[in-house]
């Protein structure tokens, strides 16, 4: 049986300047959400081709992929205000260069490099405030509701942030999306910098020492998979739940559909971020990853749009838990010199799951087996992790951080 103990979302926010970092973040969030669809909206429009929007777009989120982790490197070595305030004024020039050159009809080449500007400057703000909650409260029980409001944090930006987008390139003018998503980004971002009291102290640079580095262990790498994992359940379920609305002409209930998951895992996230958990986060990890598996399951039962929608509530509401222990448990077994560092590199996980989900579902629901065969790719990826964190959970229970410090993460303290 699993004990649990109430813990509360206003101690976490009344931990000094808790408050302060998570507001700022909030709109930043939002403003990254919108990225991607804007740059989408306003290439389109000014160019009359999906295939270009399409390359400025990819472009865009490689960059995000690939030179997010660096970054998250700099401001482990160096801390986050020194390198966030040169960042973000890169950042907002690659907006304003990318909206100047869709705007006088520039080629897809120097479209495509704006794009690779702009994705590389973005500050990942979801890596960056699961830092400094760290820092603020590691060992903590008040840890747990402030993941959870991470989680929640970010969902809730990713609903919006897409419809924002489209709202306001459709309403106001093509460019206005990526106008305001540049905004928030760059605004919130120093307002986020600028709160200096809360960032996690410059640590040394030790990916460089000799042997292993922090982010070459066996523990990273299962949480790296765990990550990839969730980007294959969300890239694969986005198309799939399209292409299965579409079958049953009801295309416009795509949204809603998905939107039921999301709902889901937004109240899950808030029922579990209420109760701190005696069992250590590595003996969750993989109960929850079987149990999401097998409810994955379920949207191949259904056989009409309201069928799916309660197909997919069970599986939203195992996400949130799913994120937030795996983010419990990078906190607590990796060296403090790369935490934003891995926390940057998760979520780079998440996102090539999703792009490379996306691509091969899309051709898979084109083919025989239709919607139904994409459902079963979710499935299959979360059964593999589901094993990989059953036979690493002795290894995650108790982690050896590249400095020597044995961690156990059941509590989050040093054992010695």
């Amino acid at each position: 049986m699993v004990r649990t103990e109430t813990v509360s979302y206003r101690s976490a926010l009344q931990t000094p300047g808790a408050t302060a970092f998570f507001l700022a973040s909030a709109p930043a969030r939002v403003g990254v959400a919108m990225a991607g669809l804007g740059i989408v909206w306003l290439v389109h429009a000014e160019t009359g081709s999906f295939g270009v929007a399409g390359l400025v777009t990819g472009s865009f989120a490689v960059a995000e992929t690939l030179v997010g982790p660096q970054t998250a490197r700099l401001m482990d070595r160096f801390g986050q205000p020194r390198v966030l305030v040169p960042l973000l004024c890169a950042h907002a020039g690659a907006i304003a260069a990318l909206v100047a050159l869709a705007l006088t009809g520039a080629a897809a080449v120097p479209l495509m490099a704006a794009g690779l500007a702009a994705g590389a400057t973005i500050p990942q703000f979801g890596a960056l405030s699961a830092a400094r909650w760290s820092a603020l409260l590691h060992g903590r029980a008040e840890l747990t509701p402030a993941f959870a409001l991470e989680t929640i944090s970010n969902e809730a930006a990713f609903l919006l942030g897409p419809t924002l987008a489209v709202l306001t390139a459709t309403q106001l003018h093509p460019a206005a999306g990526t106008v305001l998503a540049g905004a928030l980004v760059v605004g919130a971002g120093l307002a986020f910098a600028a709160l200096r009291r809360t960032a996690p102290a410059p640590a040394p640079d030790r990916t460089a020492a000799r042997g292993p580095g922090p982010l070459l262990t066996r523990n990273f790498a299962t949480l790296l998979a765990v990550n990839l994992a969730l980007g294959v359940f969300f890239g694969s379920m986005q198309v799939s739940v399209s292409a299965f609305a579409d079958v049953h002409h009801a295309a416009a209930a795509a949204g809603l559909l998905y939107g039921l998951m999301s709902a889901a895992s937004l109240l899950a996230g808030l029922a579990y971020g209420r109760h701190r958990r005696h069992t250590p986060p590595a003996a969750q990890l993989p109960l929850i990853l079987t149990l999401l598996a097998g409810a994955s399951l379920l949207p191949l039962l259904a056989n009409s749009p309201w069928q799916l929608g309660l197909a997919l509530l069970l599986p939203g509401a195992g996400i949130a838990p799913c994120i937030i222990v795996s983010s419990t448990l990078i906190e607590s077994v990796m060296d403090r010199s790369v935490l934003t560092q891995a926390f940057t590199w998760t979520n780079s996980a998440s996102a090539a799951g999703i792009a490379v989900s996306a691509a091969a579902v899309g051709r898979l629901v084109d083919g025989p087996g239709g919607p139904r065969a994409g459902f079963i790719v979710p499935f299959l990826a979360l059964t593999a992790t589901a094993a990989l964190t059953w036979s690493s959970r002795h290894a995650l229970t108790t982690g050896t951080t590249a400095s020597g410090q044995t961690l156990s993460t059941g509590s989050g303290r040093p054992r010695g």
